[in-house]
């Protein structure tokens, strides 16, 4: 998410921060940078001159303050103008009003920008965080399968779904979603409409008739995040005939230059409530302002980090994992577990990319052409292992090394890195149990197990973690095959 846009600016501020005083021409040098690299993640001329000129206003004439260097400091400048535009009109609330039951939620925006599946994200959400009973209703009358596409998605999520009458028109859909729901004690209604060009007056006039019918509690905008600048004139021209409580950008976990975030936000200033990161149903992230900020600068994103790890831990069993990898116990069956969540949790560049000083780590995964398919195979191969086997890799010999390849398909040599990159990992985690790294475990693991709050300042020194690997990726784990 927001790749080419945080590799621009890491390689745009990152001279500055060596500098222990800064003269106007290298700010100046630094912003034209910035500039071409804002140009380049599509985001539109006019924005990037207001936020261009906001930044060197306020840059000009920094000193060094204490520690910090001026450097430093602009980079500061450029992460609150950055949030500024991404938080949008600060009198409209970025979590969804829903408290008024049956709260209606109205879904909008081009053909194929994902609704029918951000629907089912949304009711998914609602339904497994805060225990909402959920109703869905498609309004798709046009497109083939469209109803029954989100009928199958809230069968496969319990999600309850507004049984298909055929030949009803969407305003009749509409009310009869609100009668079942006002019968069935529904706390949410999520109506999911046709895809429609801004410019087609005649499906624009159809959704007003909805909103009017409906009137909803939320109009979403369900935006693509590699549209570019076309986003714009997308979202200003819905915003003018709906009034949109928000946007919801799907796709963020593609190669696009994420430049529609900003433009969109700085021109219509309604909040960006949730981000896709993937087709899957729970790959819905809740948008905060100042984490993407941080995320873009590559000052990673700790809170969202943990947030992540919550979801997919198991406290108590995690507890033990942490005290076992402390006294360097760490088998096959630790490390599979270790797999497993990294994959739940996003991958390995998701992960990485929220961590402080180690987004830059991601082009070299590029460079090696690495991919969670990796992580997959290593799975396999210890799956095709013995419990004995699991619990003492040492027992491994040559015979028993040429079943295992044979049983999951992959060759030996393979086999032997995953056990090399086991013994490596085993020895690292014991070394940071001993060297100061068992207060950052210790911290994660209050966080996750719901001992303390989630905030970045209450994390054990998050930099130990970049302290352990430094600039480039750990070689140490050959397992991973991180060189060409």
């Amino acid at each position: 998410m927001f790749e080419t846009l945080s590799n621009s600016f890491s390689s745009a501020l990152g001279k500055l921060t060596k500098q222990g005083v800064l003269s106007e021409s290298e700010i100046g040098t630094a912003l034209r940078e910035v500039r071409i690299a804002l140009l380049e993640a599509d985001v539109t001329l006019d924005i990037t001159k207001k936020f261009i000129k906001a930044v060197g206003e306020k840059a000009k004439g920094q000193s060094v303050t204490k520690s910090v260097t001026p450097g430093q400091q602009v980079i500061k400048i450029v992460h609150d103008e950055l949030i500024k535009i991404l938080e949008g009109d600060k009198n409209i609330p970025s979590s969804l009003k829903i408290d008024s039951p049956p709260a209606i939620i109205l879904m909008a925006g081009l053909q194929g920008s994902g609704k029918t599946t951000t629907s089912a994200k949304i009711g998914l959400k609602l339904k497994t965080k805060e225990n909402k009973k959920v109703l869905m209703a498609s309004l798709d009358t046009r497109r083939p399968a469209a109803m029954e596409q989100l009928e199958i998605l809230g069968k496969n999520n319990s999600i309850d779904t507004l049984p298909i009458i055929k030949g009803q028109d969407s305003q009749t859909i509409t009310t009869r979603a609100i009668q079942q729901a006002s019968l069935g004690g529904y706390d949410v209604i999520i109506l999911d409409s046709a895809g429609r060009m801004q410019i087609d007056n005649e499906l624009m006039s159809e959704i007003e008739l909805i909103k009017e019918i409906s009137k909803p509690n939320e109009i979403l905008l369900i935006a693509d995040g590699l549209t570019g600048q076309e986003a714009v004139n997308v979202a200003t021209s819905f915003n003018d005939r709906l009034s949109i409580t928000g946007v919801v950008l799907t796709r963020m976990d593609g190669d696009g230059r994420g430049g529609a975030a900003l433009s969109m936000m700085s021109t219509i200033g309604k909040p960006i409530k949730f981000v896709g990161t993937g087709e899957k149903v729970d790959a819905l992230e809740e948008f905060h302002p100042e984490r993407i900020a941080k995320r873009i600068l590559g000052m990673g994103d700790i809170v969202s980090l943990v947030e992540k790890a919550s979801e997919v831990l198991e406290a108590e069993k995690a507890e033990r994992a942490i005290k076992r990898f402390q006294k360097g116990q760490f088998n096959m069956n630790d490390l599979k577990s270790q797999l497993e969540q990294m994959l739940k949790m996003g991958g390995m560049k998701s992960l990485m990319g929220m961590m402080p000083g180690m987004g830059k780590l991601t082009k070299q995964l590029d460079d090696a052409n690495f991919d969670d398919k990796i992580i997959r195979r290593q799975i396999a191969l210890i799956q095709s292992m013995t419990r004995k086997e699991r619990i003492n890799p040492l027992v491994l010999q040559a015979s028993r090394k040429k079943r295992i390849a044979l049983g999951s398909g992959l060759e030996v040599s393979e086999l032997n890195k995953l056990l090399k990159m086991q013994r490596q990992m085993s020895d690292m985690m014991k070394k940071m149990g001993k060297q100061g790294g068992r207060g950052m475990l210790k911290g994660f693991m209050d966080q996750i197990s719901g001992k303390g709050n989630i905030d970045a300042s209450s994390i054990s020194d998050p930099s130990l973690i970049q302290k352990q690997f430094g600039s480039s990726l750990p070689k140490n784990l050959s397992g991973f095959n991180f060189k060409k």
